[in-house]
């Protein structure tokens, strides 16, 4: 638990860094000349260089542990916001942003899995996942807010160089802090010959989980990519960094609500999964044909859909895993979520004038519904009900 406490704690300083980013960056590179277009690639860059980062961090994480990839990770990403506390032109940013990309790709895999590897009752995992949920979101809550404030106060390079030091000492504090062999012991918890007789089905068929099962990170990921870019461009790109930093702070507010509520770890992950990205969907089709709708509303209640829909799917994929090589795992969900971002912003800065951006989210995220029934038919039934009756006793 003591591991735990201090991994929610890195967690929380940086995802404040990262998030503090978001109403920031767009009016940023518009200050330094970007056009919407090149902000697009600006934004889905980051996470195309995801990519080859997602791909080393699978094996490595389950090789060799989480520790030293989270260090690399925290102490990276700073000094890149240092760098980019000092640059003139775009370009410049969007190099910046592309290493930025592969750098954080390694921080995600290592924290998931490390916090599923801190336990292997299937409840108690459920547990550390929505814990992992909270802490994000309330750092979300007030990063983009107080981003916004510091950018007023302090300007554009100071605010960067003083989110960067805040990341570096956020390493230097994981590096002390953190147990080196905190791993090993769970490796002999998975070489042991006696298991659930679900978690050796699943180790079975499901290693590795087939690629279908990620077209759903994908999907969302592509709906968030164009969400973030959309919001800072409202009312022609003249919203002020402040209104955009409090519309990010109450999606995290509605995501903070539904995590709050424990009782949702008693359901089936598959069920929670539908349930959220449903609510998810409606919700887009709401920005894109409902405008009477008041907006803070809507992303008030597309904000509790993501606190329904992140847990029960990292939640869902550990099941499917059997608990085992969770670092590939929890890295090609980074993969799926990487491109889907990257996708999602170029395309919202390509069609933008034509139609809707919002409702291509939409279109996505049905297609993900409609395709999650037949990929978890057959065998993640059998795992859900499983689970859902160790849990009910």
């Amino acid at each position: 638990m003591k591991t735990a406490i201090w991994l929610y704690l890195f967690l929380f300083l940086a995802v404040f860094d990262l998030h503090a980013q978001y109403p920031i960056l767009t009016p940023f590179a518009i200050s330094l000349g970007a056009a919407p277009t090149f902000i697009g690639w600006m934004m889905g860059i980051y996470s195309l260089t995801h990519l080859p980062g997602n791909l080393i961090a699978g094996t490595q994480i389950d090789k060799h542990g989480s520790r030293r990839y989270i260090v690399f990770s925290l102490l990276g990403a700073g000094i890149i916001l240092l760098i980019q506390a000092q640059i003139h032109t775009p370009w410049q940013l969007l190099a910046l942003r592309s290493i930025s990309g592969f750098v954080l790709a390694f921080l995600s895999p290592a924290c998931l899995a490390l916090l599923a590897q801190l336990s292997r009752d299937p409840v108690t995992q459920g547990k550390y996942m929505s814990g992992h949920g909270v802490v994000h979101t309330l750092a979300s809550v007030v990063s983009p807010a107080a981003g916004a404030l510091i950018v007023g106060s302090m300007g554009f390079s100071a605010t960067f160089a003083s989110l960067g030091y805040l990341l570096i000492l956020t390493g230097v504090i994981a590096f002390f802090s953190m147990p080196k062999g905190l791993i090993e012991p769970q490796h002999e918890k998975v070489t042991e010959p006696a298991k659930p007789s679900h978690l050796t089905e699943s180790k079975k068929v499901f290693l590795p989980v087939s690629w279908r099962y990620f077209a759903l990170p994908l999907v969302i990921a592509c709906a968030q990519g164009i969400l973030f870019f959309e919001l800072p461009l409202r009312g022609g790109g003249h919203s002020s960094i402040m209104s955009t930093g409090l519309l990010f702070s109450i999606i995290s507010i509605g995501a903070l609500f539904t995590l709050s509520m424990l009782f949702l770890n008693r359901y089936s992950p598959k069920l929670r999964v539908t349930a959220g990205v449903l609510l998810m969907s409606l919700c887009f089709f709401a920005l894109a044909a409902i405008p009477q709708l008041p907006l803070p509303t809507v992303l008030f209640v597309l904000g509790m859909s993501k606190g329904i829909t992140f847990p029960a799917m990292a939640t869902l994929f550990i099941r499917l895993s059997g608990g085992n090589k969770l670092g590939r795992i929890f890295s090609l969900q980074s993969i799926a979520t990487s491109i889907g971002s990257f996708i999602g912003p170029i395309a919202a800065g390509q069609i933008r004038v034509g139609v809707s951006p919002y409702f291509i989210g939409f279109v996505l995220l049905m297609v993900g519904i409609l395709l999650l029934p037949y990929f978890t038919s057959r065998r993640e039934g059998s795992l859900s009900a499983s689970d859902t009756k160790s849990v009910l006793g």
